[in-house]
C-alpha cells in the first residue's frame, strides 16, 4: 500500500485529497460493503461520495452495462441513441418542470457549469446569485459561484457572484431566529441585495441541502419564498440536486419539491447516483430557457450510450424498489439512533439531515467552535471500527457527512450507528 502511495504522490497533484493518514485503496464491492487491497471488508456509509446510490456490484446495473458494452460503447451526439432519449424522457417526465428538455454530461460540475451557461445565455447577464457555504463544482466556472473557501482555489471567475444568506441554518447572524422569522430576514435580505446590485442578475443557484458544506439546509419553503422575489426580477432559478435528487431525503424524490410553493425550478442539475457509478451528469430545463443557446453544440462523452444504460436500469431498480421511501423509513430510524447516542457525547454539536444524507457536526466543547481535529480523528476510528464516512463543512471541516446506499437496511443501520458510537466516544 505504501508503494503505491508513492506512485500517487509522484504523478498525481498535491492538491488531490485524500482520506486517512494511511490510504485506502478499495479493491471489490458488493451490496453497501466494500473491500481493500488487504482483504478486509467495511461497511460503506459514503458511496463514492454518494455516487453508489443503490448497491455496490448491482446485478442490474452491470448486466445493463456488460449487455450494452457489447453492441457499441460510442458514438457521441452527432447520433440518434436510443438509450440516452429512453433515459431523457423518464427524466423529463420525473423532474416536475413543464416542457421540460434534457442534456447530459459525465459530471454534476459539468452540468452546473452548463446551467449556469444555459442561465447567462438567456438572462444576457454574467451576475450569478449563490448560496454562502455552498459548493458546485471544480471548474473555472462552478468555482466562482462556491461559497466555501476550503473548495474554491481562486478569486477568479467569468461571472460576478452574489452570495445569499440561507444555506446554514444553525449558524450566522439569523441562527437564532425561528424558521418563520429566519426565512423572513433572508427574504429581506434577497430584496436589499437586488436593490443595490447593479444589472439584472442570470439566475440564483442553490443546493436544496447542502453538500460538502456539510448537510445544511433551510426551512423548507425558502426557496420557495425566494422564487416570488427572483420572479418580480424576471430571475431563473437552478436547483443543484447532485446529491439531493433521485429520493435521497426520502421525503421527496428531488431536493426542491421541500420549496415547492411556489412552483418549480427553471432549471436542475443531476449526477452522481443516477450512474450508480457511472459517469452520468445532467441538465434538465424548461424549453425555451434549454433552447436559447443560439450555436451548434454536442456532448463527445454525455449521452455515452454505455453510462445511459446503467441510468436506465438504475432508474428502474430505484424506482421499483421503493428507494426512497427505503431512504425515508431506514434513514429517519438511522438519524434518531445517532441523535440518541450524540447527546451524551460533548464534541457533538448538532445531528442533522434528512433521509439517507446526515450530518454530524463537531466543535470544541468549551468554545463551541468547529472542530477539524475531531472530524479528522473521528473519521480514522470509523474507519478502524469497519466503516467508511465522509467529512465536509463551512469555515473548517468539521462535519461527519453519512450518505449510505439507498438500498440500506436496519441492520446494517444498527450496525453503522454502533461504529460511530465507539469512534465519537474515543474522539
Amino acid at each position: 500500500m505504501r508503494d503505491l502511495y508513492s506512485r500517487h504522490k509522484s504523478v498525481l497533484p498535491e492538491w488531490l485529497a485524500l482520506y486517512y493518514a494511511e490510504p485506502l485503496e478499495i479493491t471489490h464491492g458488493e451490496g453497501r460493503h466494500v473491500w481493500d487491497a488487504d482483504g478486509r471488508k467495511y461497511l460503506d456509509f459514503f458511496g463514492g461520495i454518494l455516487t453508489t446510490m443503490t448497491a455496490h456490484a448491482l446485478p442490474e446495473v452491470t448486466k445493463a452495462v456488460s449487455e450494452q458494452a457489447g453492441r457499441i460503447i460510442h458514438s457521441s451526439t452527432l447520433y440518434l441513441n436510443r438509450p440516452m432519449i429512453d433515459l431523457a424522457e423518464r427524466v423529463a417526465g420525473l423532474s416536475g418542470i413543464p416542457d421540460a428538455r434534457v442534456f447530459f454530461t459525465t459530471s454534476g460540475t459539468e452540468a452546473n457549469d452548463t446551467a449556469l451557461l444555459l442561465a447567462t445565455a438567456h438572462r444576457r447577464s454574467n451576475q450569478i446569485l449563490a448560496m454562502r457555504n455552498s459548493y458546485h463544482g471544480r471548474s473555472f466556472t462552478a468555482v466562482g459561484i462556491t461559497g466555501n473557501s476550503g473548495w474554491s482555489p481562486t478569486s477568479l471567475s467569468p461571472l460576478q457572484t452574489l452570495y445569499v444568506h440561507g444555506g446554514v441554518r444553525g449558524r450566522g447572524p439569523y441562527a437564532e431566529l425561528t424558521d418563520a422569522e429566519f426565512t423572513e430576514a433572508c427574504v429581506a435580505d434577497l430584496r436589499d441585495m437586488l436593490g443595490q446590485a447593479r444589472g439584472g442578475a442570470a439566475a440564483l443557484i442553490a443546493e436544496p441541502m447542502q453538500g460538502v458544506g456539510g448537510f445544511t439546509s433551510p426551512p423548507d419553503g425558502l426557496y420557495a419564498a425566494f422564487r416570488e422575489v427572483l420572479r418580480e426580477h424576471g430571475i431563473l432559478w437552478i436547483s443543484d440536486e447532485v446529491q439531493t435528487g433521485w429520493g435521497r431525503t426520502g421525503d421527496h424524490f428531488w431536493g426542491w419539491q421541500a420549496h415547492a410553493a411556489s412552483g418549480p425550478p427553471d432549471m436542475l442539475t443531476f449526477a452522481k447516483g443516477i450512474g450508480n457509478g457511472m459517469s452520468i451528469g445532467g441538465v434538465v430545463a424548461s424549453a425555451d430557457v434549454m433552447n436559447s443557446l443560439d450555436s451548434n453544440s454536442i456532448s463527445t462523452f454525455g449521452g455515452s450510450p454505455v453510462t445511459m444504460a446503467a441510468g436506465n436500469a438504475n432508474l428502474t431498480y430505484l424506482l421499483e424498489h421503493d428507494l426512497q421511501g427505503n431512504a425515508r423509513r431506514v434513514g429517519g430510524l438511522l438519524i434518531e439512533r445517532l441523535r440518541a447516542i450524540c447527546a451524551q457525547i460533548p464534541v457533538v454539536r448538532e445531528v442533522r439531515g434528512r433521509g439517507l444524507m446526515i450530518g454530524i457536526e463537531l466543535v470544541d466543547p468549551t468554545t463551541g467552535e468547529a472542530n477539524p481535529r475531531a472530524a479528522a480523528a473521528a473519521l480514522e476510528a470509523a474507519r478502524a471500527g469497519g466503516l467508511l464516512i465522509g467529512k465536509g463543512g463551512g469555515h473548517d471541516t468539521s462535519v461527519l457527512r453519512i450518505a449510505p446506499p439507498m438500498t440500506l437496511t436496519v441492520a446494517e443501520a444498527e450496525e453503522g450507528a454502533t461504529i460511530l458510537e465507539r469512534a465519537l466516544s474515543g474522539v
